[in-house]
């Protein structure tokens, strides 16, 4: 997955200076790997179990970057008629950060990202010293990176087929298992053919046919990104994904199966002052620690564990930004060391105050971002879903997005433990029809 991943950045930053270099810190622009490959990709072999075959279908939809209150600042009909035939929910929360990678892995293992591993688009891997980065094709593809059981994993495990029209980490050998139809990430594919696979998927023989599948719009938060969020251009890009969520299911209804449509977005946006940015502190010397490139969160790697006090000190003196240790972090985020599985958090994080945010690069940053804190307003996230196995005309408070996972597998009748996810199924159970 590739455009919409560069949603922070057109390229990504590895900060990582000689100890002569404080003044003009060196930028290292890590190389992105494009893919051209618009073929599906199938796992051979595969079978629905006889218990399997008679389950209902989920379609997991997830717009990149459309804010809670996109759907009624931006005339989204569709989408308002079809969730008021189930279940709307007022926002969602997205977890911290609240960036791309992070929650669309969060939604789809019940998750938080520290406690899945994927803490950032770009981060640290410190037992290995490996640098993530979004941007980089080959990587992503690699399932050392994703801990957790995503849903095509839980399914696939217990003989269900899945598929997946973009999704973060699907393309992924999570485990050794990807999902039997997958996709690799690019744009070049339109929304036509892209309906006409899933028809296509639904329309194979019983024992062939995909009861989960996943699917990807990017246009809303490239547009919010270039624009920001209150630019007429979003309104158009936030009206083709109702237009073609509504052809989606206009599509699929001849097949007369029992399809659940859940509608979500990974995080919201904010306008943010992109004319008078704030550069990488001077408290920070770069002999000493590595930082990954951000905008509205930067994780300083320490090099030298003894100038971790130094530098916060000397950070905590600066107003215009929120210094942490791991411990001192807010409880919400599940930033402390003990959620940090995967060893991957910095040894200090700062943010910028909102609507500041960083800029490490030479080029001049987006008008609307996200990242920022998942309890803030313009970072709430949408939830909608409809079909047979919800209640109709509900409208519920907000919550967390690890909480859809168990939702979905409860769905499918597919075994999981809570005890060893965040979710929990008594969040969303309500909305059910039993």
């Amino acid at each position: 997955m590739l455009k919409h991943f560069l949603c922070l950045a057109s390229f990504v930053f590895l900060i990582n200076a000689t100890a002569q270099d404080t003044t003009h810190n060196s930028h290292i622009n890590t190389p992105l790997i494009y893919t051209s490959d618009t073929a599906q990709q199938k796992i051979s072999g595969r079978k629905n179990s006889a218990e399997q075959i008679s389950k209902p279908y989920v379609i997991l939809i997830s717009a990149d970057g459309f804010r809670a209150d996109f759907t009624e600042l931006y005339e989204a009909k569709k989408l308002a008629a079809l969730s008021a035939q189930g279940v709307r929910g007022k926002y969602m929360i997205p977890s911290y950060p609240s960036v791309t990678f992070p929650n669309h892995y969060s939604i789809a293992t019940g998750l938080y990202p520290s406690h899945h591993g994927l803490v950032d688009n770009s981060y640290i891997d410190v037992s290995t010293g490996s640098f993530y980065n979004m941007g980089n094709k080959k990587m992503v593809a690699e399932g050392k990176w994703y801990g957790g059981n995503p849903l095509w994993v839980l399914a696939e495990k217990q003989k269900m087929i899945s598929a997946s029209f973009y999704w973060v980490a699907s393309e992924a050998d999570i485990q050794g298992i990807r999902p039997t139809y997958y996709y690799i990430y690019n744009e070049k594919i339109d929304i036509a053919t892209r309906i006409k696979a899933v028809k296509d998927w639904l329309s194979l023989p019983e024992a062939d046919r995909p009861h989960l599948i996943t699917f990807y719009f990017p246009d809303v938060d490239h547009d919010a990104h270039n624009f920001g969020p209150d630019d007429l251009r979003v309104k158009k890009s936030v009206q083709f994904v109702d237009s073609s969520i509504n052809a989606l299911q206009e599509s699929l209804a001849s097949l007369h199966l029992l399809i659940n449509y859940i509608f979500v977005s990974d995080h919201g946006m904010a306008k943010v002052d992109n004319e008078n940015t704030k550069p990488l502190p001077s408290s920070i010397d770069t002999a000493y620690f590595t930082i990954p490139w951000g905008d509205t969160q930067l994780h300083l790697y320490a090099k030298d564990k003894t100038k971790i006090e130094s530098t916060y000190n000397a950070l905590k003196k600066d107003t215009s930004i929120t210094v942490y240790k791991l411990d001192e972090t807010p409880a919400y985020w599940h930033h402390k060391t003990t959620d940090d599985r995967y060893n991957r958090l910095g040894d200090i994080i700062i943010t910028p105050h909102f609507p500041k945010v960083f800029n490490l690069s030479p080029r001049k940053t987006s008008l609307g971002k996200h990242g920022f804190d998942n309890h803030m307003t313009e970072m709430r996230a949408s939830f909608m879903a409809w079909g047979p196995a919800f209640k109709k005309g509900l409208t519920i408070d907000g919550f967390e997005n690890v909480n859809v996972y168990p939702l979905v597998a409860h769905i499918l009748g597919l075994t999981i433990d809570e005890k060893y996810i965040d979710g929990k199924l008594e969040v969303l159970k309500p909305i059910l029809k039993k």
